[in-house]
């Protein structure tokens, strides 16, 4: 009589603790590449603000913030009647928004790290608005962060959020993604193990709203092509921007990380022409209303 293996379960725990300790490691790159994250994604980001219904006097609550380069845009919307708590997993991400903030004169603009999974901790009915910004995706617990978006939200509030669309549509993300997999000789993804397509299906994102209990709920895509001099420089954005793509490279030595990236380098190299290097992307911006 044989015994069934169980299959492996996701450690979200561990999970957590990584996704961490990358983004503190990486908070000083990411930060850097700021001005380059308003270009690459202002459409969507200007999608989010108007689906939120952002705008004077506005109390914004911004999950999974980063180094708050959306936050500052929203706080800037919402002016000196409004205020946006910026939250996020990482301190070091956090104290670069508040710097950032302090030195736009914008008095409007606090910080908290707080895990986007652990919003239950904030004053139910307080904000008008919940915004992520490329955050949700990474959540284990999706429909946990959600829900508490819709708490901290009054009647009639909005959560809005913007994620990637589908792998096919993002190929300056998903070919990495499956040359490092076939590289490291990675498994599929676990079941309910996140990711940077985990809500870019058709219906994924508006059947996610809807079990949060989100009504009025509208999806548009935005095309957001990565527009940068070279491939090169394409790959230097994500080595030192993604971590998630170092993660997947834990045990890879050395020179097969090097080769690896030489591989990554190699074929996005098609998307290069005589006016650099244009990364197809495609964002998709969701909302609900409470």
């Amino acid at each position: 009589m044989t015994t069934a293996t169980a299959a492996p379960a996701f450690d979200a725990v561990a999970f957590k603790t990584t996704t961490r300790a990358q983004w503190q490691a990486a908070a000083e790159a990411w930060h850097r590449w700021g001005p380059f994250l308003g270009r690459w994604l202002g459409d969507a980001t200007e999608t989010m603000f108007e689906l939120a219904h952002i705008g004077p006097g506005s109390r914004v609550l911004d999950v999974a913030a980063g180094a708050g380069e959306q936050s500052i845009g929203a706080a800037r919307r919402a002016g000196a009647s409004g205020r946006v708590l910026a939250t996020d997993i990482a301190p070091a991400l956090l104290e670069r928004a508040a710097a950032d903030a302090r030195a736009a004169g914008l008095s409007n603009l606090e910080t908290l790290e707080l895990d986007g999974e652990a919003l239950d901790t904030l004053p139910a009915g307080s904000f008008d608005a919940a915004i992520s910004r490329v955050g949700l995706i990474y959540f284990p617990d999706q429909q946990r962060a959600l829900a508490g978006m819709r708490r901290a939200l009054r009647p009639g509030g909005r959560v809005s959020a913007v994620v990637y669309s589908t792998p096919e549509r993002n190929a300056f993300f998903s070919i990495p993604v499956r040359i490092i997999r076939e590289r490291a000789q990675l498994p599929a993804p676990l079941p309910g193990q996140p990711g940077p397509f985990s809500l870019g299906a058709e219906g994924a994102l508006e059947a996610a709203f809807a079990k949060a209990g989100l009504r009025d709920i509208e999806v548009s895509r935005v095309p957001s092509p990565v527009r940068l001099a070279s491939a090169a420089e394409c790959v230097r954005f994500e080595r030192e921007s993604f971590g998630a793509l170092h993660q997947m490279m834990v045990r890879l030595d050395e020179a097969e990380r090097a080769s690896t990236w030489d591989a990554i380098e190699e074929a996005l190299r098609q998307f290069e022409s005589s006016v650099g290097f244009v990364g197809p992307c495609e964002m998709l911006v969701g909302a609900g209303r409470k």
